[in-house]
């Protein structure tokens, strides 16, 4: 069993898959396995998946159509045998050292069963827009996981950040349940908060580990219009699991903010639309 799976749900990146397969073989940790699950892709994903079949640490797997992200997201995730698991979408990148950061602070910390590292924001052709965006508000230490999806409520975000940038005990997320899409936006906020409403601690990793590439493929993007209030929907959730520690007025708070950021992406999405297309 290797010490960590990294897990990507493939749909439709053949622009951009062959770079993020490519950050996982080049990290510099030694045990792990990547296991990429294609979602019935109508461009060339698959035979760009096919270059990197002949390495030994990856398992490319066929996810038939229907189901939405959440059937490819269960399917990459339940094949996965690694103590640790991380979900890298199929348009993202990992940084030098980030399986390494991660596994360190998990082993390091037998009560932790989630960590999280900020991420640069690019555009479809890997320039960086935005840099080391995530943990808003989020205490630097060691923390009780019901507090963080506090803290996630309260600003109306997410500050855990994208798959990408979170690692997690595997047996916890299958504890849960695993990945739940009843907001479809918000499927790895929710997955995360289910994770930590199940117990344990979350600790932040102070270094931006990711890169997370905007593009016009994204279902964030197809979305944007829901985003507020698929987050209203699941603050009032979050508060329904943890009434002790997420208050009326935090949901509030975060409903106005949630509101705010959705805009704020919106008019991010306007102004860089170019750039959220690979050059012809």
């Amino acid at each position: 069993m290797p010490q960590l799976s990294v897990v990507i749900p493939a749909y439709n990146n053949a622009d951009f898959i062959a770079a993020t397969v490519r950050s996982v073989l080049t990290q510099s940790h030694g045990d792990f396995e990547l296991v990429v699950a294609d979602h019935a892709s109508t461009d060339d994903t698959l035979g760009v998946l096919e270059a990197f079949a002949a390495d030994r640490r990856m398992r490319i797997l066929h996810t038939p159509a229907g189901g939405g992200a959440e059937a490819n997201w269960r399917r990459v995730s339940e094949a996965a045998t690694g103590e640790y698991l991380k979900l890298l979408p199929g348009d993202d990148v990992l940084y030098p050292g980030a399986l390494q950061a991660h596994a360190e602070a998990l082993d390091e910390n037998p009560s932790v069963v989630l960590v999280s590292s900020p991420r640069d924001i690019m555009d479809a052709r890997g320039k960086v827009t935005i840099r080391n965006r995530g943990l808003q508000g989020v205490a630097r230490r060691r923390q009780p996981g019901a507090e963080v999806v506090r803290q996630t409520v309260r600003r109306g975000t997410n500050v855990f950040g994208e798959p990408g940038c979170v690692t997690m005990r595997r047996a916890n997320l299958e504890e849960a349940g695993g990945w739940d899409a009843r907001f479809p936006y918000l499927i790895d906020q929710t997955g995360y908060s289910k994770v930590l409403f199940g117990g344990g601690d979350y600790l932040p990793v102070d270094r931006t580990l990711a890169g997370f590439r905007v593009n016009s493929g994204q279902w964030s993007v197809a979305l944007v219009g829901q985003q507020a209030e698929q987050a209203k929907a699941y603050h009032a959730w979050c508060r329904s699991q943890a009434p002790e520690t997420i208050s009326a007025a935090d949901v509030r708070l975060g409903d106005r903010r949630a509101e705010l950021m959705a805009l704020a992406r919106r008019a991010y999405y306007t102004v860089t639309a170019p750039r959220m297309r690979v050059a012809a």
